[in-house]
């Protein structure tokens, strides 16, 4: 089945989960930008990026702008609803979309869709429900390995190594 859609939460996959406070009660996250091309990669293909997080932050509001992500969902409490109402949206199937999460509350989105993945460090509830399972943990580029994973099951990387070689597109940090 043709991936069309790429689903992601942030805390846990593109995070360590950590959430980092300082004094004056500013939030910090820190991004690996390794996953970064994950999102250059599925663009180039033509797949779109989704982001659907339980939390609200303008943290996350800035990273999904830097990176050209337009489907960005905060705050959300039913990912499994807003998947579908997105699928609705663009004509295609929950079976056409990748999802990686890393917590309880990522189970029925992982059980809904047509591939699911875990970082190397969800608990193992959850990876039960993941056929792919990266090597790496969240917040250090296993949104990345995902997309790269399933390209590569699809024979699909190397042209998206291709094209961006072409000059294409750049990855944005």
């Amino acid at each position: 089945m043709k991936i069309k859609l790429i689903i992601t939460d942030i805390d846990g996959v593109w995070t360590d989960g950590g959430m980092y406070y300082d004094q004056t009660g500013n939030e910090w996250k820190k991004f690996n930008t390794a996953d970064s091309a994950g999102v250059l990669f599925a663009r180039l293909l033509g797949i779109e990026t989704c982001i659907i997080t339980g939390e609200t932050t303008e943290i996350v509001n800035r990273r999904a702008q830097k990176l050209g992500i337009k489907y960005l969902f905060q705050g959300v409490k039913n990912k499994l609803q807003v998947a579908t109402q997105l699928c609705n949206d663009l004509g295609i199937s929950l079976d056409e979309v990748a999802y990686i999460g890393d917590d309880i509350n990522d189970i029925v989105l992982l059980s809904a869709v047509g591939t699911a993945g875990s970082p190397q460090n969800a608990p193992d509830y959850v990876k039960k429900h993941s056929r792919i399972i990266t090597r790496a943990a969240g917040g250090n580029g296993a949104f990345r390995e995902f997309v790269e994973t399933i390209l590569t099951e699809n024979n699909l990387l190397e042209k998206a190594v291709e094209l961006f070689l072409q000059g294409q597109n750049k990855i944005e940090q």
